[in-house]
């Protein structure tokens, strides 16, 4: 999960853009496709491998923010006539058009997952598949990976099964259109039921134990020529269309384990410090997380509306560290095996569009739900899998948060010297006069440095920014 969300909107901002240009080059970000990945992508566009099933009789929809165009996942959601529920879940079939060892397939490891940046994005396949006939855009035909889950009453999954087939589209929604539609009781059924089993989906992830942060976006927001740095709350039917996806991705787990080969997402239990220092956190933003209450339900307590609780749930974003990949073939058990946060078994599997290992692990599923043998091809990339995907999943964060130091800097370079009031929401154990503070206006996280006192956890004060600089991509404070 990203620590922070960012995206540009509003005017042009050349020289914010030239930093991070500038930075692209720093870190050595792919850059233009090779002519020979482009000439590849023209000809598995023209001439995809389709399935000979066929479904596009069901009117599947997609959620995605607006302006989406590289679209994974689509559903349809129904009621079964003898009670329960029905959700067909589509996901790209990247296989379909990506032939293993040719020069789209080599390029996929090299880049490994899509970076995106505040002024746009680096793609892990070229636009004509990932914008185009890959992509789920509505009124399109495309081939899909296409899971079919029973639900019973209280969205429990009884049965889950996946088979590649034709799918179409009918609609491409985004989040506010499709929470008005709930909200206002204009949704059709199969929008409506969205709500229903997501809420279900929550309250079972409540019993397991298992937590999904509402984690804010940070967007950086243009009026009259000037930049200011905003949060925008998750909306309910965020966290619904992401009960989807979670569910899907468990019953991968649970599917490749069954036949003894795949690829799962793994993330250890916290160590006790970690939620320490979210408590130290807690009481910073005087947030009230009384020790008898687990942290799982001080989360889901939380408003991401209010700035302190949006603070709170980007630090909360600490424990998901440690996340990583376990590959495992017949014989092996797979070790570790949990994801800490979905207290289950998890793979990744939705997003084959922007991420190297779904595809492999949608091309297990498929098999395993058969109950054929998979692809040698598939088999034989996944000890190689875990790192390959650590490494991009490393410069994809890296890219992250230094795009966050530079988006600040750039939007405070010509106020050092000014103040601001803050809250201290961390200092270092060892060096008390260091710590971490949180503005409410503008949105900014960053460094303070106390040259005599200790900085008083918990504590509003007055701040001056004494560093703002593009070039390092750094901003720091000290008390005013």
């Amino acid at each position: 999960m990203p620590r922070r969300h960012l995206h540009m909107t509003g005017a042009d901002g050349a020289a914010l853009r030239a930093a991070l240009r500038e930075l692209r080059t720093r870190l050595a970000v792919p850059a233009q496709f090779p002519a020979a990945v482009l000439a590849e992508a023209e000809r598995a566009a023209a001439h995809p491998r389709l399935p000979s099933a066929d479904e596009t009789g069901i009117p599947f929809f997609t959620i995605d923010p607006p302006g989406s165009v590289d679209l994974d996942q689509a559903m349809h959601l129904a009621k079964r006539p003898s009670g329960g529920y029905r959700v067909h879940y589509a996901i790209a079939d990247v296989a379909a058009f990506v032939t293993p060892g040719g020069a789209l397939d080599t390029e996929a490891h090299r880049r490994v997952t899509t970076l995106y940046f505040p002024d746009g994005k680096v793609p892990l396949h070229p636009p004509v598949l990932s914008e185009g006939v890959a992509s789920l855009l509505p009124d399109r035909t495309c081939p899909a990976l296409v899971w079919r889950f029973d639900l019973d009453a209280d969205g429990r999954v009884e049965h889950a099964e996946v088979r590649r087939a034709l799918v179409r589209s009918r609609a491409k929604l985004d989040y506010a259109t499709v929470q008005k539609a709930i909200d206002s009781g204009t949704a059709d059924e199969a929008l409506a039921l969205l709500k229903v089993i997501g809420t279900l989906r929550e309250s079972l992830e409540v019993e397991r134990g298992g937590i999904s942060l509402n984690v804010p976006e940070q967007e950086i927001v243009e009026q009259d020529g000037s930049y200011s740095l905003a949060y925008r709350a998750p909306l309910p039917a965020d966290a619904w269309n992401a009960q989807m996806s979670l569910m899907t991705g468990m019953a991968a787990a649970d599917l490749m384990l069954a036949a003894g080969t795949g690829v799962l997402r793994t993330l250890p239990s916290a160590p006790d410090g970690a939620v320490g220092r979210l408590r130290r956190a807690a009481k910073a933003l005087r947030i009230d997380w009384p020790h008898h209450v687990p942290y799982a339900e001080l989360v889901r307590s939380l408003d991401p509306r209010l700035p302190a609780h949006a603070a709170f749930l980007q630090e909360c974003t600490t424990l998901l560290r440690g996340a990583g990949y376990t590959a495992f073939t017949p014989g092996e058990t797979p070790d570790p095996l949990l994801h800490a946060a979905v207290a289950a078994p998890y793979a990744h599997c939705t997003a084959p569009l922007r991420r190297l290992v779904d595809r492999y692990a949608g091309e297990l599923c498929v098999a395993a739900s058969a109950g054929t043998e998979p692809p040698e091809w598939a088999v034989s990339a996944l000890p190689a899998l875990p790192h390959e995907m650590a490494e991009g999943t490393r410069l994809a964060n890296t890219a992250e948060r230094e795009c966050v130091d530079l988006v600040e800097a750039a939007l405070l370079k010509d106020r050092v010297g000014d103040t601001f009031e803050a809250t201290v929401i961390d200092v270092k154990e060892h060096e008390p006069q260091v710590g971490t503070v949180h503005l409410e206006d503008p949105a900014v996280v960053g460094r303070i440095e106390s040259p005599a006192a200790a900085l008083p956890l918990g504590e509003r004060i007055r701040v001056r920014l004494t560093r703002a600089d593009p070039g390092t991509s750094k901003i720091l404070f000290a008390p005013a």
